[in-house]
């Protein structure tokens, strides 16, 4: 079977042009599934086309340590409420993302948030999902992250945090973080899996994309408490 995938935008039934523009489009991916014979888009006996809605849209998304904020931006541009954050007294780095955001034209919250640190703004944060583009690369810095990914998903029933990891990262001190603050891994796909041949031959050891949500199991304590311990 061979598959492949075209996005395109669409408009909610019963909805006229003039409500359209006023909303996000929806964005959508249209896969191709092609089977028997060669299972290829010129040789098969029987194909499927499904409609796959991105899980973003209409989301609420917190970026961790955003920087360059290109997955905060997707999000934003597939109509996610996005808010993009970076350590709290990196003024030039916060200065930066806004810059982007208005090159990009997109409209997202810009928030300085530091890890493993219980300011106000981080209250008022509730996501359906929290973005890290390689945000494991300072093992120094886990313990904070983790923390502050627990007290997120504390916050917001039901969000996931889905993040890269590199093995050059402290692969047992993440293990356990994870347990110590009660999160559990959902998903676990290669990165090479999806990358670009082109990509994929640039890079060294294994990367991985990660969804992790929280662990259910683990007794009823909240991050900013267990931090204070």
């Amino acid at each position: 079977m061979e598959t492949t995938a075209s996005a395109s935008t669409s408009t909610p039934e019963g909805d006229s042009g003039q409500h359209a523009a006023a909303a996000p489009p929806r964005m959508t991916t249209v896969s191709k599934h092609y089977f028997g014979g060669a299972s290829s888009d010129l040789n098969h006996d029987l194909r499927v086309d499904i409609i796959e809605r991105s899980r973003f849209t209409a989301s609420t998304v917190v970026e961790l340590g955003a920087g360059t904020s290109l997955p905060g931006l997707v999000a934003a541009k597939v109509g996610a409420d996005v808010t993009l954050t970076d350590i709290a007294h990196n003024t030039e780095v916060l200065n930066n993302i806004r810059q982007v955001c208005g090159l990009n034209n997109v409209n997202c919250t810009v928030l300085g948030l530091t890890w493993g640190e219980w300011d106000e703004p981080i209250f008022d944060l509730h996501p359906d999902v929290i973005l890290g583009a390689d945000v494991l690369y300072d093992s120094a810095k886990f313990d904070d992250l983790f923390a502050t990914v627990s007290f997120l998903l504390e916050n917001s029933p039901g969000a996931v945090f889905i993040t890269t990891y590199h093995n050059r990262s402290g692969h047992h001190l993440i293990e356990f973080l994870m347990v110590k603050w009660g999160l559990k891994c959902l998903k676990l796909l290669d990165g090479f899996s999806f990358l670009p041949s082109c990509k994929a031959a640039s890079l060294q050891g294994n990367i991985q994309l990660v969804e992790i949500a929280l662990d259910k199991e683990k007794p009823n304590c909240s991050a900013a408490d267990e931090k204070n311990l």
